[in-house]
């Protein structure tokens, strides 16, 4: 007979991954997530249909007290035919969710939602009141094998904006042997990227996925800033940095501000779940991509960062104190600029940053006068392709394959995209 069951998995994160591993064998079914909102009565489902051995589609909802606010469903094409065995993994990304499959081989992109505009998952007093659970429902008989279920953290789709974790002067962080960068990782369009850290150990590029921080201004939201430089203030020990307010984006009513917030931390914020305080520093408006130094010679923090000045150019903010009270005093920059980073070569500091005319500029700083560009054997774009990507540089100590080593990553999406889609692709090592 017809039967309706849901069996709790967890809590709610509004940027973990819920994945299931299901198997239908007989009848007509309906398996999948649901996430309840015990005060608010709202019911987020998303689900796969399945008819005997085959998963025909897959369909999301979002109701409230039984009524519909909203409703989707993947186009049969990204489907195509599914049998036996199938990996459903719903992704959270802090305003909605992305919906994937597997058949056992590279998880297909199916379907994206939004849903903030009825829910706003960032609340602390919405996703603290949420569960998930495991669906299944069916109007008649149905058997169906169910594996594994489990919700965790996972970089996502794609990666973007890396940048290295450093001390207060702009070291690099090499502990236990590792590398640690932050990256942006989801994808999508704005605002769903969310702050990735990973590590690898420079001499055999093995990237691997640490966590993620979120940020806590305060106003009872989690968010998905990103961007962000992180550094370990050796003085204090307290974690610092500056993150990029892109989940300004996410407001339902539009009336957030983009701008560089101050960010901080006891915890050491590098490995699993994360949250830094996050404070506003006056740099409200068009600014991204921030990346500081204190300069001892100077006595004075030093920022580079990209300013929208007709288009986003490199400019060099300073200050007495690291969380606010930034003035410009170089730039902006006449060239198109992005991922500006700020890095010692043979003990002078640089200011370099990636371009949309296909070239990595080097720049003396903090006056960023011109100095030429990276020459880069198999630069990171295709030849028609976008070329605003990052150099992040690494000086290394003694011991290693090369002195120097960067990162950078191209901007290929997520196969079967569609929509807005920064999602970004590979990875890429170089040596020098």
């Amino acid at each position: 007979g017809a039967s309706d069951t849901g069996v709790w998995l967890s809590g709610f994160n509004p940027f973990a991954t819920y994945e299931a591993s299901l198997s239908p064998l007989k009848g007509s079914v309906r398996a999948g997530f649901e996430f309840r909102h015990e005060k608010g009565d709202e019911i987020l489902r998303v689900e796969a249909v399945c008819e005997n051995d085959v998963c025909q589609g897959m369909e999301w909802s979002l109701t409230k007290g039984g009524k519909l606010l909203l409703e989707g469903r993947a186009k049969p094409e990204a489907i195509g035919e599914v049998k036996g065995r199938v990996q459903l993994l719903v992704q959270m990304v802090a305003t909605g969710f992305n919906v994937y499959l597997s058949n056992g081989g590279m998880p297909r992109l199916v379907g994206r939602a939004e849903v903030v505009q009825h829910l706003d998952l960032r609340r602390k007093e919405v996703f603290q009141a949420m569960s998930a659970h495991l669906r299944v429902a069916s109007s008649n008989a149905c058997f169906l094998n169910i594996g594994k279920c489990s919700a965790s953290l996972t970089p996502g789709m794609g990666q973007a904006d890396i940048r290295v974790v450093t001390d207060e002067e702009g070291a690099p962080l090499l502990d236990d042997g590792r590398l640690w960068f932050t990256a942006t990782v989801r994808g999508g369009g704005l605002p769903h990227p969310a702050q990735g850290v990973f590590s690898m150990d420079p001499g055999v590029f093995d990237p691997r996925f640490e966590g993620m921080i979120v940020f806590d201004r305060g106003d009872g939201l989690l968010r998905n800033d990103l961007a962000s430089h992180l550094f370990l203030d050796r003085k204090s020990g307290e974690w610092r940095g500056w993150t990029t307010g892109f989940s300004a984006f996410g407001d339902p009513a539009k009336q957030e501000k983009k701008e560089i917030l101050a960010i901080r931390s006891n915890k050491d914020p590098r490995k699993g779940f994360s949250v830094m305080k996050a404070s506003p520093m006056g740099l409200v408006g068009d600014y991204e991509d921030p990346h500081g130094v204190f300069d001892k010679d100077a006595g004075k923090w030093r920022m580079l960062l990209c300013q929208n000045a007709g288009g986003y150019k490199a400019a060099v903010f300073e200050s007495t104190r690291w969380d606010g009270d930034f003035t410009r005093i170089a730039g902006p920059v006449t060239s198109d600029s992005t991922g500006t980073t700020l890095q010692k070569v043979d003990g002078t500091r640089y200011a370099f940053f990636g371009s949309a005319d296909r070239s990595f500029h080097v720049c003396s700083f903090p006056d960023l006068k011109p100095l030429g560009k990276l020459d880069v054997a198999m630069p990171p774009w295709p030849e028609n392709g976008n070329a605003r990507v990052w150099p992040c540089i690494v000086p290394l100590p003694e011991g290693y394959a090369s002195p120097y080593l960067m990162l950078s990553f191209d901007r290929e999406n997520f196969p079967g995209m569609e929509g807005p889609d920064w999602t970004y692709g590979g990875m890429d090592l170089y040596h020098g």
